[in-house]
């Protein structure tokens, strides 16, 4: 029998199997995809927008029974595992770490480094999990420093003017920077933290004309910036003095914090966005405090910056709504241009609130703090205006007074802006809404603005790069393709009903064994799911979906091993309706259409040896009898694998 393909270092992942596990055992994915894409149940299953492609409508399914997902548009596949790599940017080990603590679990690998017996810091490169560990003993200091009597009393009496309350401290991690330049610093040195780190993370900054580094924040009220798991990534910083400026700092970007990708209390304002399924987006940090604090805890900022396609990206994944907060000077009036771009063709309702109609209030924070503050505040958000309608109105201002030369000019570039953004993929009836307004501002009719569109232009990409499912090898993605749309073969038939039903691998001869070693499959992601399935059978475990996922966790290049398992497996259950029974019967079907081909293959008589002339007369004439049986019994095509009954 011949041996299967090894893959050299396919399961050395540096995290113990028991790990994989457990981790995988304690987590839910539904519950874990949930947090991050607003899912709604269908059947056994949920569905919801793809957070891997620019999905309009819920293509992605999660599988609870299975603990998988697949995107039914994109292909994007796996595990709890696959998710948190893919949709969170972390490697293995990271994503294993992550998982752990979100289930509580300690790992043995992490005990053995608590206890001194593991390898410490790979190289000398600067770890994403070094800079996340630098950024969060910068926020204990700070946190720390705010109630410091000498230190923090400036900071506190800050924090007390705005109003903020103690429980709001403590839940956006609030802090002050001491007014010194070594604070952090020194702190840092007594805890093992490297100057290089903090420089990395930005907490840091090099000294011009001379060695050595100082604090880049000091004597500033600290707001810790988290990516949506609530881990920090970076600072804000408000000034305590009037004469210190800027205002505002960020930390400058680096590789855990993207401030065009990033919104302020994400991880805070998820959930309520989720069961609201509306976002308030306001433009600072205190204005987001306010907000949570008098209740309204879907609030978010932006970071100084205008709104992106990126943060268009993760509000999608959550809610139908979105209410934009802009101040109505001329500022507040191009933002809200900006954000009509950003939002323009996505499926999501997006409005813009001025507070000007309702309050002389200029901002959130401070409506809030006033008596009846929220209820103002609410009334505000009632008469928000749809985005659309603002700009439209905005075009139809800077057109007032025109000559019919600009108007038609104003008119035509508009309608090639919108063709850019993507109108050709807007749903038709908002789309002819907007051919309706763009009629009414230029005074012609609708059909003339149709027949202004113009032909064959393409939208610009609207999901960014960073945020779509990670690029595939030519490869990878043609066999994503096959599996998810094509014709599978035989040897893909089986795998997948093993995939299906790990039990059936019991039932396999030596001999079926070896015809699905993965030195069969073309497809190397199709070999790795193979020597998988073969480890795990020679481990006595059932080499199921969930099995077989879980072995191939950690290995390199696991991705597209992984979409392919679950491709394969899906494929299958979806053609035996997910029945166990049909699964076995297809199973048998096409067990016994192999083991024929195998039987009829000329190699199967020319292979024997000890055999004289007339003997290998008759073998020729048995064979030749066979196969005018099995073409009398299943047809000319020996190709065909029988369909499930």
């Amino acid at each position: 029998m011949n041996s299967p393909r090894l893959h050299p270092g396919i399961f050395q992942s540096g995290s113990d199997r028991s790990d994989v596990d457990r981790v995988k055992d304690a987590t839910d994915i539904v519950r874990l995809i949930g947090e991050h894409v607003a899912l709604r149940p269908k059947g056994r299953e949920y569905m919801g927008v793809c957070p891997f492609h620019d999905d309009h409508s819920p293509s992605m399914h999660v599988v609870p029974h299975k603990q998988f997902y697949k995107c039914f548009s994109c292909g994007a596949a796996g595990d709890c595992f696959k998710f948190v790599q893919d949709f969170l940017k972390m490697d293995f080990p990271e994503a294993l770490e992550f998982l752990a603590d979100r289930a509580g679990i300690t790992l043995e690998r992490r005990k053995r480094q608590e206890q001194g017996h593991d390898e410490g810091s790979q190289g000398d490169a600067i770890s994403k999990k070094e800079l996340l560990s630098a950024n969060a003993m910068a926020a204990a200091f700070y946190r720390a420093m705010l109630k410091h009597p000498e230190h923090g009393g400036s900071g506190r009496m800050v924090v007390e003017k705005r109003g903020i309350s103690a429980l709001m401290v403590d839940e956006f991690q609030l802090g002050v920077s001491p007014d010194r330049w070594d604070g952090l610093i020194l702190t840092a040195q007594k805890q093992g933290v490297s100057t290089g780190v903090l420089a990395g993370a930005g907490l840091v900054k090099a000294r011009e004309g001379s060695s050595g580094h100082y604090d880049a924040f000091r004597n500033r009220v600290m707001f810790p910036i988290c990516d949506r798991t609530g881990r920090v990534i970076a600072f804000g910083a408000r000034k305590i003095k009037d004469e210190d400026e800027p205002k505002y700092l960020n930390s400058p970007e680096t590789r855990l914090f993207n401030k065009s990708a990033t919104l302020y209390a994400l991880h805070l304002a998820l959930r309520a966005i989720q069961q609201t399924r509306t976002a308030i987006i306001c433009e600072g940090y205190t204005d987001v405090i306010a907000c949570h604090q008098a209740g309204f805890r879907n609030a978010v900022a932006t970071l100084g910056t205008a709104l992106t396609r990126q943060h268009a990206a993760e509000l999608r994944l959550a809610c139908d709504r979105v209410l934009l907060l802009f101040d109505s000077d001329e500022a507040g009036q191009r933002a809200a241009d900006r954000a009509a771009e950003v939002f323009f063709s996505q499926p999501i309702d997006v409005n813009v609130v001025t507070l000007r109609p309702f309050t002389d209030a200029k901002d959130p924070d401070e409506l809030l703090k006033r008596d009846g503050g929220a209820d103002v505040f609410k009334k505000s958000l009632g008469g928000a205006r749809d985005l659309l309608e603002y700009r439209f109105a905005r075009v139809e201002e800077r057109l007032k007074g025109a000559g019919l030369s600009a108007r038609s000019r104003g008119i035509t570039e508009e309608i090639e802006r919108l063709v850019e953004l993507g109108l050709a993929d807007v749903e038709p009836v908002r789309r002819a809404l907007i051919i309706r307004s763009l009629a009414r501002i230029a005074g012609v009719s609708e059909q003339v603005i149709r027949d202004a569109v113009p032909a064959g232009r393409q939208a610009q990409p609207r999901l960014p790069a960073d945020q779509q499912a990670p690029p595939r090898s030519e490869e990878s993605a043609a066999l994503i393709r096959r599996l998810n749309a094509g014709s599978l073969t035989g040897l893909e038939h089986i795998l997948g009903s093993v995939l299906c039903d790990g039990s059936l691998w019991q039932g396999l001869t030596d001999d079926d064994k070896d015809a699905v070693s993965p030195v069969h499959f073309r497809f190397d992601a199709l070999a790795r799911v193979a020597q998988a399935v073969h480890d795990l059978g020679e481990d006595g475990e059932p080499p199921n979906l969930q099995h077989t996922l879980s072995r191939l966790s950690g290995s390199p290049d696991a991705g597209s091993a992984t979409e392919a398992a679950v491709q394969l497996m899906s494929r299958v259950y979806e053609m035996t309706l997910g029945d166990s029974d049909r699964i076995r019967a297809h199973f048998g079907e096409c067990l016994r259409t192999i083991r024929r081909d195998r039987a009829l293959a000329p190699q199967a008589i020319e292979s024997k040896t000890g055999m004289d002339d007339a003997a290998r007369a008759r073998a020729a004439a048995e064979r030749i009898a066979l196969v005018r049986a099995d073409r009398d019994a299943h047809g000319p095509d020996r190709r065909k694998v029988p369909r499930p009954q």
